[in-house]
């Protein structure tokens, strides 16, 4: 835990509420996470499905209450500060794009609530279609892409507000085999272009090794590697 300039993560615990009518407290999801994150650098959280690393990726994020620990950005402890206003990129499996928007709209969306000048924000969405190989496709509605195209537009969205740091949620999860190796070099390559902040979410040994510049491994709750 010697990293200041980036995220810490000490001791977090988070527990969901017990089901049904027995008091008895329900095990940890997370229990007792603690890592860092460089700036620049690129972590993978990797295991099994339900082992509880969506959920630290969550708590990471301040969409899920901590029971005990801090997560600190450059030294800052986060506790009282939401999500919104983290500074924090989030991506998920299925993208969550507006399906009424057009491919420009829904990337210009968080350049929009930061009120960039309508000159900036084109410039800039049209430099990101460019950056994930999507240029010239502003004008499209995001129902007629392929599922490929549509995470690429997720990943332009993620990256419009220059996030301190990208939260990806098992981005590649839902698509074909080949799809999805192809587009973790990509993935891989935009990230290190970009210096970006990130930590992925994945099940994928090959994934993990091909975008991450390090790996830890998670097993019901607990980080084990």
């Amino acid at each position: 835990m010697t990293r200041s300039n980036g995220l810490s993560v000490r001791d977090i615990v988070v527990r969901y509420p017990a089901e049904g009518r027995s008091g008895r407290a329900a095990p940890p999801a997370v229990d007792g996470a603690s890592f860092a994150v460089g700036r620049g650098e690129v972590l993978a959280l990797l295991g099994p499905s339900g082992c509880g690393k969506s959920t630290l990726l969550r708590a990471v994020a301040g969409l899920e209450p901590l029971e005990r620990g801090t997560v600190e950005w450059d030294g800052e402890d986060l506790a009282a500060v939401p999500t919104h206003r983290r500074g924090f990129g989030l991506m998920f499996q299925d993208g969550q794009l507006f399906a009424h928007r057009s491919v420009a709209e829904n990337v210009a969306y968080g350049l929009r609530v930061q009120r960039l000048p309508r000159d900036r924000r084109e410039a800039r969405v049209a430099d990101l279609l460019a950056l994930v190989g999507l240029p010239g496709m502003g004008s499209r509605a995001v129902t007629s892409l392929s599922g490929g195209e549509r995470q690429r537009v997720a990943l332009a969205r993620s990256l419009a507000p220059e996030p301190r740091m990208l939260l990806l949620d098992e981005p590649l999860s839902a698509l074909d085999r080949e799809l999805r190796v192809r587009l973790a070099d990509e993935l891989a390559a935009l990230l290190r272009e970009t210096g970006t902040t990130a930590i992925l979410v994945t099940h994928d040994e090959e994934e993990a090794a091909t975008i991450a510049d390090r790996t830890i491994r998670m097993r019901e709750g607990r980080l084990v590697a």
